[in-house]
């Protein structure tokens, strides 16, 4: 018989705040995390707008600073969220044996060096063409090789396991806005087999960067509503330009069933369904007829053992992007068929913008808290109805309802499709 696995834990920072309890709070209020980067000199760029964690710092947690000094800023975050979920579950008091114990991220680079490049690049054109002697030079001069290492985007769950004494499973995966429900899943799937009892899973990510600004600009898939910031991410309306990058880190403690129950732990819910598909077809394109997004919700329905009516609410992906917005409203609807207009859907990511790596988790977390407290968050700046998107998007106010069940849709580039099926428990 399969296991069941619940959620008893909870951890975040985010740009809405540095616990759930302070974002949940924004979020019902419909309050937003964007403004002007500040992270770096965004005034040359496309988009000079993000949504950036403001007013944390590795300290507040009582890690030593020095030791975090040459860590990355997702790491950190990832440390925070982590102690949070680790508190919140109590797991630490439990007697759990180390290796039945496993984390699973979904974590993006790291301690990217601008500065540092820029420095390398200068040395190597000198002379007006390529030196690569020169540019190896400089980097030798002036990378450190302990911020080299940990750019890697398996890094946060290996500090996290030696944070935690967790010897289990311990992975990460980076499918771009797909990671972090994916890692939740994987991580689902290894309690319901039986390799291990408790993983700590969710996801980090930070690309408020001169490297992350630039790719997403040369994509077009940013907004440029730089004059109103806080009216930038407008999921679904027909004025929507693009989405804001977001960054921060959310983590989730997960649970065999009768373990939790044996000890007695606080649980928020119970993950039902895991949904992943890969769309087979342009690396930053969905196809229009959306069959990976379709076949990924219906998977996680299936799997939770429902029907499609029972879905109480939907967090969507919705990024903001004319392409994305259209295509999930058009998935929605095959899924539920008559029921799709009955079916509330919102994006929380109009709110603290797009968390890449760490969203899908963070989502997650939402509809746990939808579901306990009978409220949904809304899509704020709907304001201009698409008749491409005509669902019921909670506009802009935050609503009361009573579910049992609700959909995370997480579809990142690449054709990565992570749908996650949480039921009240």
């Amino acid at each position: 018989m399969r296991r069941r696995v619940v959620v008893t834990g909870l951890g975040m920072i985010n740009p809405m705040g540095h616990d759930v309890a302070t974002v949940w709070r924004g979020l019902r209020e419909g309050a937003s995390g964007v403004g002007p980067t500040t992270l770096f000199d965004a005034s040359g760029f496309p988009t000079k707008i993000s949504a950036e964690v403001k007013g944390w710092d590795i300290a507040s947690t009582g890690e030593p600073a020095e030791l975090w000094r040459n860590r990355g800023r997702h790491t950190k975050f990832a440390a925070g969220a982590a102690k949070q979920a680790i508190a919140d579950s109590g797991i630490a008091d439990a007697a759990i044996s180390p290796v039945r114990f496993g984390v699973y991220l979904g974590s993006g680079e790291g301690n990217q060096d601008f500065l540092t490049f820029t420095k390398m690049m200068s040395a190597a054109l000198k002379t007006g063409q390529y030196d690569a002697a020169a540019f190896i030079a400089q980097g030798l001069a002036l990378l450190n090789p302990e911020k080299e290492l940990e750019q890697e985007p398996n890094m946060p769950a290996a500090h996290l396991a030696a944070m935690f004494n967790a010897q289990g499973p311990n992975f990460n995966c980076l499918t771009a806005c797909a990671a972090s429900s994916q890692a939740v899943g994987e991580a689902t799937e290894m309690i319901r087999r039986g390799d291990a009892d408790v993983m700590l899973a969710g996801g980090t990510h930070s690309m408020i960067h001169p490297f992350g600004v630039t790719g997403f600009n040369l994509l077009t898939a940013l907004s440029t509503s730089n004059a109103e910031p806080t009216k930038a991410s407008r999921p679904f309306d027909a004025k929507r330009d693009g989405f804001v990058l977001g960054e921060g880190s959310a983590m989730v403690v997960l649970e065999e069933l009768e373990q939790a129950r044996r000890r007695g732990a606080t649980i928020y819910g119970e993950v039902l369904g895991y949904g992943t598909t890969a769309d087979a077809y342009r690396i930053t394109d969905i196809p229009p007829d959306g069959h990976g997004g379709i076949a990924a919700m219906r998977m996680a329905i299936a799997d939770a053992g429902l029907r499609p009516e029972q879905i109480g609410y939907v967090n969507a992906h919705g990024t903001s992007t004319t392409v994305n917005d259209k295509v999930e409203t058009l998935a929605c609807k095959q899924v539920f068929g008559e029921h799709a207009m009955k079916v509330p859907v919102s994006s929380t990511k109009s709110m603290m913008g797009h968390l890449i790596a760490a969203a899908g988790v963070t989502e997650m977390i939402v509809c746990l808290l939808a579901i306990r407290d009978g409220v949904l968050p809304p899509t704020i700046n709907y304001e201009n109805p698409d008749p491409n998107c005509d669902l019921d998007y909670i506009p802009n106010v935050a609503r009361e309802a009573q579910l049992d069940y609700a959909l995370n849709n997480s579809f990142g580039f690449g054709g990565q499709n992570v749908c996650l099926c949480l039921g009240r428990y």
